[in-house]
């Protein structure tokens, strides 16, 4: 039986889903900006606990959303003389990809905020028509007093309660822990006509309509980072259970520690995130894997290069434990068990590595002593792949390419500095038969791969 810590409870409880699907909403991002290690950190930990629940033959539903309407947006498009959707849109693409080079499954949908905004209106109207909200010159904000229950995922008491992250404090709140549900707009910025005037919704209730819509009235998980607990999640069960009259909105809501550097949580507001395309340039996807699994989701984890360099030499030991064994086939089940009781513990990912590393010892142990690992190695790659691990061989040389790449380019510019052009010209030449175009700009060169069109395409 799998065991959960509940954040409402705080305590594991057993985990036993409401119908024959696990319907599993997990918070995603805000697309402003590239996706860094912090996110990674929680998507690899929530695609764990997924493909452990699918192991354990459940059938999950997994919903994740991308806020595509945001102050951050806005004011980022702005920056870049881009309208808001086509910055969203760039960096939603780019989560796709930064995802799947990490092996992380992605979600059956992605619901967006602006997709959702005539479900979003119907459940401000019920509100306040329910007296749980009230709207002000344009806005319309949640009513907390009229939530008796608001406080117990965070375990606040409302009269010690102030506005949160994300709340503007407004002199037309009632109190000062209402939250917005709809925002009046502001000239320049997105708006969808409402019977409150054109405005956009609040952060919060974009989640609960997505939730609602796609997955019911009562969720069986909801994951995010800690950091989301207040005021987020608070916020979401209040608009949720007040809309619904149903309690409870989440059975089990499940949170990851945060990523740390130098102390401080990893975040783009703090400018000390490390982008997952940085990474990935420098490390294998397994190795990033390894790191976040090697503790517990609800832990904090530092992170830096040094620990990632080790991880890459697990990574390794694993991969060479398990080379040429069979995808498939009898396995060991005294592993197999000893894994289970360590993710059937409230996913305690550190000791079911633990148990990975202990049986790739025993298959190098067995491949020395001329015994039989057949089964060993078979056991080893099922339950690596329960963790999402690949353990494919990964070129030393492909995180290399780009810097090498970019050395090139520089060594070419100075060579032309020193009007050196044959050997300029044969940096050029060279990097071309390997599909690399060069353009000499007044900025400087710029590279980009060709495409395999451009590729084809004959000599004029």
């Amino acid at each position: 039986m799998v065991k959960v810590f509940n954040t409402i409870s705080g305590q594991k409880e057993e985990f036993t889903p409401l119908g024959p699907s696990v319907t599993m909403y997990v918070c995603g991002v805000t697309p402003y900006d590239a996706m860094h290690v912090g996110h990674a950190m929680s998507y690899i930990s929530f695609d764990a606990i997924r493909r452990y629940l699918e192991f354990r033959g459940h059938r999950v539903k997994h919903v994740q959303n991308f806020t595509d309407v945001d102050d951050k947006i806005i004011a980022r498009a702005r920056e870049r003389g881009l309208s808001p959707q086509e910055l969203a849109e760039t960096y939603i693409l780019q989560y796709y990809a930064d995802t799947a080079a990490l092996n992380i499954r992605p979600a059956h949908l992605y619901p967006r905020a602006t997709q959702e905004i005539p479900q979003i209106i119907h459940i401000v109207s019920q509100l306040i028509s329910q007296g749980y909200a009230y709207a002000v010159a344009g806005d319309v904000y949640f009513r907390v007093s009229r939530f008796p229950r608001y406080g117990r995922l965070s375990k606040r008491r409302q009269e010690d309660m102030e506005a949160g992250a994300r709340v503007e404090v407004s002199e037309a709140k009632e109190n000062p822990s209402d939250f917005a549900l709809w925002k009046a707009s502001k000239a320049g910025e997105p708006a969808w006509l409402s019977p409150w005037g054109d405005g956009r919704p609040g952060w919060h209730i974009e989640c609960t309509a997505m939730a609602l819509h796609y997955l019911g009235e009562t969720v069986d998980i909801h994951g995010g980072g800690q950091d989301l607990v207040f005021p987020h999640h608070e916020n979401e069960i209040a608009q949720s259970e007040a809309f619904t009259g149903k309690e409870p909105f989440v059975r089990y809501w499940i949170h990851n520690g945060l990523l740390l550097m130098d102390e401080e949580k990893m975040s783009k507001s703090l400018g000390n995130l490390v982008t997952v395309k940085e990474v990935l340039s420098r490390h294998s996807a397994d190795a990033l894997r390894l790191l976040v699994l090697s503790s517990h989701y609800r832990s904090p984890l530092r992170y830096t290069e040094a620990a990632l360099a080790g991880m890459e030499r697990g990574v390794e030991r694993l991969r060479q434990a398990a080379v040429s064994g069979p995808a498939q086939g009898e396995i060991l089940e005294e592993y197999q068990e000893q894994f289970m009781a360590a993710m059937d513990d409230d996913f305690n990912t550190p000791q079911a590595v633990a148990v990975l590393f202990d049986l790739a010892r025993e298959i190098n142990r067995g491949q020395e002593a001329g015994a039989p690992v057949v089964k060993a190695k078979a056991t080893l790659r099922r339950l690596a792949g329960v963790l999402g691990f690949t353990l494919e061989e990964t070129s030393l040389a492909a995180p290399l390419v780009e810097p090498l790449i970019q050395l090139l380019v520089q060594v070419r510019g100075e060579l032309r500095k020193a009007r050196q052009w044959a050997l300029s010209d044969t940096i050029r030449s060279q990097l071309e038969e390997l599909d690399i175009a060069l353009e000499d700009t007044s900025q400087g060169t710029l590279w980009r791969r060709r495409a395999a069109k451009e590729q084809n395409e004959p000599p004029d």
